[in-house]
């Protein structure tokens, strides 16, 4: 326990708790079995400092956004002990449960019941436990010019239901929080929990002690980015062997889904795989996008932005064979995202078949197949969806393993391709 000074010199009269142990004679927090079938023996996720006693789990909601609602305290703006009104936020619309929610492994990185906490955990809520979603479910429209587009080349028709005349697409969107149950974390990766904990709690600056003083807490919400996940057609119809899936996991590229950067194929071949999707919804069939906050391979967009630097002012040019070296020069490793986690949105889902696999990435198909999920067909983008200055990315990701029908040769890498920097 630490008691600071004020400003004036004089101490503040509240201290600052440095853990999480509950205070002689508080309620204990629900214990957590991961895992569990239903959600009063799994119990609720509690990360907050206005319940009646201890947490059990290390870290806080909002995943990045944390520190904005810390901001908002310390600015006076928020109140410490505010509490949402969740009244009408209950999902628009029904998902699971399913059975690989309590299928050993399957999901280890999100909460599957944590669009259900009203219903779930109400009689915790009674007993004034604060308890919150770290998933959401709403319904909306999503208008994309290339829909339009799709629809005036005639390979998309509307059907009032899926997609409208003026191009409209109608989705469920979910957004999800993360919540890693530390045991299974360090499983997905072949290490043990202690290493796990050690890792985090020093590669973080300590920012979070009780993943090393508090064992016995086995849950840690992250301060980073979720998913989005935008489902065309029913999503009732989740679930069923009978149900076609297409689906496009999707890696965050602000420069290239926002703002239309031609350096890479991200927004085209988001576009493409939300066409699919839209084709499969239409003939009864379900369409998944997943949009995982994974910006510039997880590796953040300072650093993007440095190895494009680094790759146009490199002796020969922005070529292929050079491409992954630049990245690893840079950030000492060519890829962070650690697509070991990523099926488990998938599994939460209660997808067992993915029909269509929008994705050349050997990455991504290799974990979802690995976590007992079949695939039937990988859809590469079209090569004309493929912007000029992108093709050293893309003959860079086929030499690498991508799912392609042409490997380049060492000569075909070699060609400078990309423009320079001041181009």
């Amino acid at each position: 326990m630490l008691t600071p000074r004020g400003t004036n010199g004089r101490r503040p009269t509240r201290p600052i708790v440095l853990t999480s142990h509950p205070r002689t004679g508080t309620p204990q927090a629900p214990p957590i079995t991961w895992g569990a079938a239903d959600p009063a023996s799994r119990g609720p996720v509690v990360a907050t400092l206005t319940s009646p006693g201890a947490r059990n789990a290390v870290g806080t909601h909002a995943g990045s956004y944390s520190l904005y609602r810390a901001l908002a305290v310390a600015a006076g703006q928020l109140d410490p002990g505010h509490r949402p009104d969740l009244t009408n936020t209950a999902p628009a619309a029904p998902i699971g449960p399913f059975p690989q929610w309590s299928e050993p492994g399957r999901i280890v990185s999100l909460d599957p019941w944590g669009h259900m906490v009203g219903e779930a955990f109400a009689g915790r809520l009674a007993e004034g436990w604060d308890i919150r979603p770290t998933i959401a479910v709403t319904r909306a429209h999503i208008h994309m010019p290339e829909i339009t587009e799709a629809i005036r080349a005639g390979r998309l028709a509307p059907d009032d239901e899926v997609l409208n005349a003026a191009g409209d697409a109608r989705v469920t969107k979910v957004a999800i929080e993360p919540v890693w149950w530390l045991p299974g974390i360090a499983d997905r990766f072949g290490i043990d929990e202690t290493t796990l904990r050690r890792g985090l709690f020093e590669q973080t600056g300590g920012m979070f002690p009780e993943l090393i003083t508090r064992p016995d807490l086995q849950l840690f919400l992250p301060p980073i980015g979720g998913a989005s996940v935008y489902l065309f057609g029913d999503p009732a119809r989740l679930g069923r062997p009978q149900t076609r899936i297409a689906c496009r996991v999707h890696d965050e590229c602000n420069g290239s889904d926002v703002f239309g950067s031609d350096i890479c194929t991200c927004r085209p071949y988001l576009a493409h795989g939300i066409e699919v999707c839209i084709e499969t919804a239409q003939q009864g069939g379900v369409g998944v996008i997943v949009y995982n906050r994974k910006e510039g391979r997880a590796l953040g967009e300072v650093t993007k932005f440095l190895v494009y630097n680094a790759r146009k002012r490199q002796q020969g040019g922005d070529r292929a064979d050079a491409y992954f070296t630049r990245t690893e020069c840079v950030a000492g490793v060519a890829d962070m995202r650690l697509q070991e986690l990523m099926p488990d949105v998938l599994h939460w889902l209660g997808i067992t078949r993915i029909d269509r696999l929008v994705s050349m990435s050997n990455m991504k198909f290799e974990p979802i197949v690995a976590s007992g999920i079949t695939v039937l067909e990988r859809v590469p983008i079209p090569d004309d969806l493929i912007p000029a200055d992108a093709s050293v990315e893309m003959d860079a990701k086929r030499a690498a393993g991508y799912f392609t029908a042409h490997v380049p040769d060492a000569a075909e890498l070699a060609q400078a391709k990309g423009r320079e920097l001041g181009a």
